[in-house]
């Protein structure tokens, strides 16, 4: 069942980064098919061109350019280029990144700048330029990063994702007090794990698929559709109060994973009333 009416985005045009494959083409998809234009952006030509050409297919506006987000003169010209096509961009969603696993005695510093390259100065330079263009024409729009659930905690083993997530996170909350003057909300969602065939399976070996699961009270990962509603609600004008938020999705994984008595949660629940019986005071 449709959650949303089929006009909820028109009017919207909307620029995602990293849009040609996995999650970000996911949003794309969805995005489009509630009316908004989209333009995707990526280093790939070709997934560009096929989430294009599937929008198209399905009667959508889209518009792909290739771009390597961390030249901030690639950017402005990325903008110019969909801006030509599809008119002027009104709403970002940052969702290009990298991540792999590492102990962090052996980073090098060409692999800790890689990742902050793309995640915290891509984003950065992303957000100023859809920004300024918006304060240039005293328009309202929507700026939204995809960051992570360890973005506040921080996490062993990815460390540049940790530290470019978290700088992304502190950007998105000052910007939503700085640029509410303009009209211009700025909210971050910290999905927790949603396969992909791409940054899922490099950082999920399958002999770990079922330890994870068993950190998500829901017992399942997340699906795409249920990550995209959340986003099309936030880009949309149905949540014009809301800015500065962190919102995250993820089945309760982070409350789990934070919770010291949380492993309770996967006994047979008679068994650990037994237990909890026998524990009280008297006993």
């Amino acid at each position: 069942m449709e959650a949303f009416r089929s006009d909820l985005l028109a009017g919207k045009t909307t620029l995602i980064t990293g849009g040609g494959s996995g999650l970000g083409r996911s949003m794309a998809l969805r995005m489009a098919g509630l009316g908004a234009s989209v333009a995707v952006v990526g280093r790939r030509r070709e997934a560009l061109d096929e989430t294009v050409k599937a929008i198209r297919d399905a009667g959508g506006k889209a518009a792909g350019v290739p771009c390597d987000i961390r030249n901030p003169e690639a950017v402005a010209s990325a903008v110019d280029e969909v801006e030509k096509e599809l008119g002027p961009v009104n709403q970002l969603i940052n969702n290009a990144a990298g991540n792999f696993l590492c102990p962090s005695e052996d980073l090098s510093p060409g692999g800790f700048n890689a990742i902050v390259q793309i995640v915290l100065y891509g984003t950065f330079y992303c957000t100023r330029e859809i920004g300024r263009r918006l304060i240039d024409r005293k328009q309202k729009g929507e700026i939204l990063s995809i960051v992570t659930t360890y973005a506040e905690t921080g996490s062993a083993f990815v460390l540049p994702s940790a530290a470019g997530k978290a700088g992304v996170l502190a950007m998105m909350r000052s910007l939503a007090v700085e640029w509410a003057t303009y009209g211009i909300r700025v909210n971050a969602v910290a999905p927790g794990p949603f396969p992909t065939e791409g940054a899922f399976s490099r950082l999920m070996p399958a002999e770990w698929e079922k330890r994870v699961l068993e950190r998500i009270p829901f017992r399942r990962f997340g699906e795409h559709e249920e990550l995209t509603n959340l986003i099309a609600y936030l880009m949309s004008d149905a949540s014009p109060y809301q800015t500065g938020d962190l919102v995250t999705i993820d089945g309760g994984e982070a409350l789990f994973s934070g919770q010291e008595f949380a492993a309770f949660c996967h006994m047979d629940r008679g068994h650990v009333k037994e237990l909890m019986a026998m524990m009280k005071p008297g006993k």
